[in-house]
């Protein structure tokens, strides 16, 4: 996951012997997303693929971009239905087109094709010079040339919080089956796929694999065969892009499925991860792990790496293999580095991707992005894209050391307490007579450097430096230290220049404390300094005389208020373009927990110290935050079969929560440094409709449906976007375009409100007959009303809602309201309103 204080790219390249990059150097030569005017295979099928709301897509054998470092493995459990080889005929025909197409504009030239795209979009990628690139863009074949992009990564108790045991899974009936014959797919680091969260060993069930799923895994050295199975039913990795930059490290980033991050395998096992899996970190045992839906299938789709992150390409690839074989959702825990140039932020190659997904009938979930608190951090764009940012949840685990003068002072640390007061010795004073004169001995990294008969049977005080979140020093070092000289537990104190660094709770096996406050680290050495017995004429020090006792943190509190935005959340409103437009959509779509949470962890899993070689870790992000919804889809998707897209989005947002556990309303983080003490309440910029509420979701009452031709009126309605719809879809923008703000959503939002507007909403009863009392508050700046006040509506029926919109002030800094629909059998659904710029008369007639 993005660590929210890192922000390193995570994405990494294969490099395989095949991708020799035919004398096209670095410097003059790069990586297009090219697309082509023909229709794609599935537009060609899609009548016929949509047969009673399951989709048979076909499997394509050809591993696209990984040499032949791999075979495929057909899991002997999946049927192919007789439909597949027309498909496959025709993906092959099309990679012929493509490169008889590259053969013809760049006749005699050096060129390199990474992957044919055929399913979602026909297009291709290829490495070519900037020359080359323009020869391509101006053939009439072509409708649209992009620069290839790089992309990065953006629980044990959080079931429980959401109220899954007696709520959604008992609604489904039990945990056993949450999330039957739903497959989800995984476009991230990989899988580690001998992890008990991912076995399928429950031989008290039947538990066949979805017919509708075609995927199949790749067989290499390190992701054997076998790997997959009836929970794991499809795993591949695309890495083509990234190997034609020269920047693949094989040894990290395994040419296979196989997860060396351990990003992966956490997002998968937060929505999907087998239920009661026993978390033992550390040699502590803190709980049991369950996903959303513990009973869906996984297909892995491996586009990102621990070296280096990703490339657009590669992404492309692996969401047109994931629609064709099948999935019902689409998890993107990854978000791009960037925001997008051109007319328009949805016209990235992903984003309409995905367009393409949707229109398949598959939901996607994508993280905001760690780029908060700051306006417009958003990195997540298009409305048929629900976009998650991360919260808390009430769980926490606190530490703390309480000194010889009675002061107590918080620290955080998974680590075991000490029984009594033991002496502090600093590691400064108890350095052996060899021991090099080296600034960063405090740091507890060499235990040569230390006299053992002074440290033996004591706490080890030792320095937390900046060189620790740089990964220079670590705490698993340090611990090591202590265990060799017999310490009896270590203490870390804050070097006061590491500022507004959010320190990851660190599992220890000996009793140990980061104090993460550097104010309460000088009040602990001032206690110390003030304890010690120094000799007047050597100033060699005689009598440790501090004493302390080490709490300990293993033992989780659940008091904590909750949830608030986390700081790191990315926040609206959404950019539309470059220049700083916003559009006229809500983003985020809603929060879920993404704080503090537990899941699986690779075996290979290095993308976070503290963890390494851990089964389980617990990390924090908006990456930690989707996988929790589209975990929650599936138990929606799976008791309404037949829900659109918009519809499941729609559940999930009318639905949200407005108020923490304690009865106030959800608050968020304004600021990186010291985020607790800088809260505010959270409007529809921070958290969207709100918090994810899992067992109301279920019962939405009302729909607000939108479809894929709105999406497209939409895209048509952007000024100068005409070129950009043909080019991506292959279709014309006719007479009908429609603004952002008249999409059906769940929301409304309005970035400039000139005098006066109406806004429509159409629902859809999806409950029984009901009748429904409507109560709004209006934003600042603006008055609404809301037509009709009262409404019945029976099961099945549509009822309209008029909103009308009148600025009352000139104002340019975003208010928030609110609708709220009553309805007497108990459904409530909640409306965020946001209104941007407010102009209440027309300044050329004033």
């Amino acid at each position: 996951m993005e660590k929210h204080f890192s922000f390193k790219l995570f994405l990494v390249v294969l490099f395989l012997g095949v991708f020799v990059a035919c004398d096209i150097t670095d410097s003059d030569g790069a990586v297009y997303i090219v697309t082509l005017k023909k229709a794609p295979v599935s537009h060609l099928y899609s009548e016929e693929l949509r047969v009673k709301g399951h989709h048979h897509h076909h499997h394509h054998s050809k591993n696209h971009g990984s040499g032949n470092s791999s075979r495929l493995d057909k899991p002997s459990f999946i049927l192919i239905s007789n439909t597949s080889h027309k498909y496959a005929h025709n993906a092959s025909s099309i990679a012929r087109m493509h490169d008889s197409l590259l053969g013809k504009v760049l006749r005699g030239e050096k060129y390199m094709k990474l992957y044919s795209y055929h399913y979602l979009i026909n297009g291709f990628a290829v490495l070519v010079t900037p020359q080359q690139a323009f020869k391509l863009e101006n053939r009439r074949e072509v409708s649209n040339v992009a620069l290839d992009f790089s992309v990065r990564t953006a629980t044990t108790h959080t079931p429980q919080f959401l109220g899954l045991p007696l709520g959604a899974w008992a609604q489904e009936g039990g945990y056993e089956t949450a999330g039957e014959g739903i497959v989800i797919g995984f476009i991230d680091t990989g899988i580690d796929p001998t992890h008990p969260s991912f076995s399928d060993n429950t031989p008290e069930r039947h538990y066949p694999v979805p017919q509708h799923f075609s995927g199949i895994c790749e067989v290499t050295r390190d992701f054997p065969s076998g790997s997959c199975n009836r929970k794991l039913v499809g795993a591949r990795h695309f890495a083509a892009s990234a190997i034609t930059r020269g920047i693949f490290n094989t040894t990290e980033d395994y040419a296979s499925p196989f997860d060396g991050d351990g990003h992966g395998t956490h997002t998968t096992s937060i929505a999907a991860g087998n239920h009661g899996i026993p978390v033992v970190v550390a040699g502590h045992h803190f709980g049991y792990a369950s996903g959303m839906a513990p009973r869906s299938h996984v297909a892995v789709y491996k586009a990102l790496y621990k070296s280096f992150g990703g490339f657009a390409a590669d992404v492309v690839a692996a969401i047109d293999q994931a629609a064709q074989d099948g999935v019902d959702i689409i998890n993107l825990s990854i978000t791009p580095n960037r925001r997008p140039p051109g007319v328009a932020t949805f016209f990235n190659p992903i984003d309409m991707a995905l367009l393409s997904a949707v229109k398949a009938g598959i939901f996607v979930v994508q993280a905001a992005g760690n780029t908060g608190p700051s306006p417009k951090s958003i990195s997540s764009f298009s409305p048929w894209i629900f976009t998650i940012g991360a919260s808390t949840h009430d769980r926490i685990y606190s530490n703390s050391i309480v000194l010889g003068n009675n002061i107590t002072i918080p620290g955080v640390g998974l680590a075991p307490g000490t029984d009594s007061m033991y002496t502090l010795v600093m590691a400064s004073h108890a350095l052996s007579d060899t021991a090099a004169n080296d600034m960063y001995v405090g740091e507890c990294q060499d235990a040569s450097s230390f006299n053992k008969t002074l440290v033996q049977g004591n706490l080890l005080v030792c320095s937390y430096s900046v060189r620790f979140v740089l990964g220079l020093s670590t705490i698993k070092q340090a611990l090591e230290t202590a265990k060799n000289l017999s310490a009896a537990g270590v203490v870390f104190c804050m070097d006061p220049f590491v500022i507004g660094f959010q320190i990851n709770p660190t599992p220890m096996r000996l009793p140990g404390v980061i104090i993460p406050s550097a104010n309460d680290s000088k009040i602990l050495l001032q206690y110390y300094n003030s304890s010690l017995d120094q000799d007047p004429v050597t100033k060699k020090i005689t009598r440790f005389g501090a004493v302390a006792c080490i709490s300990g943190g293993l033992k989780a509190n659940f008091s904590l208020p909750a949830p608030n935005v986390m700081f790191y959340s990315a926040r609206g409103p959404d950019p539309e373009d470059s220049s700083l437009d916003d559009a006229d959509i809500l983003k985020p779509n809603l929060v879920a927990p993404g704080n503090s949470v537990w899941a699986a962890w690779s075996s290979g899993g290095m993308d976070s110290v503290e963890f390494q070689g851990e089964d389980f870790a617990m990390m924090s992000g908006t990456s930690m935050a989707a996988p929790h919804v589209a975990g929650l889809a599936a138990l929606i998707k799976q008791k309404f079969p037949n829900l659109s897209t918009a519809a499941i989005a729609s559940a999930l947002s009318t639905t949200a929560s407005l108020y923490a556990n304690n009865g106030s309303p959800i608050l968020a983080q304004s600021s990186y440094a010291n985020p607790d003490s800088n809260q505010s309440p959270a409007t529809p910029f921070d958290m969207g409709s709100g918090f994810v509420n899992a067992t109301a979701a279920l019962d939405p009452g009302l729909i607000f449906d939108t479809s894929y031709s709105d999406y497209m009126s939409f895209l048509c309605g952007i000024n100068g976007s005409a070129p950009m719809v043909f080019n991506y879809t292959g279709e014309s923008c006719g007479a009908s375009s429609m603004n952002g703000t008249d999409l059906n959503l769940p929301s409304i939002t309005i970035s400039k409100l000139i005098q006066s507007r109406t806004v429509q909403r159409t629902m859809i009863n999806i409950s029984g007959n009901e009748t429904y009392a409507v109560g709004w508050s209006a934003p600042y700046g603006a008055s609404i009303k809301v037509t009709p006040a009262r409404f019945f509506i029976a099961c099945g029926q549509q009822q309209v809602l008029n909103v009308f919109f009148n600025a009352t002030m000139n104002n340019s800094s975003p208010s928030f309201g609110r609708i709220g629909l009553f309805g007497d059998r108990g459904h409530i659904i909640n409306i965020p309103l946001s209104v941007i710029v407010k102009i209440s008369y027309d300044a050329t007639n004033s």
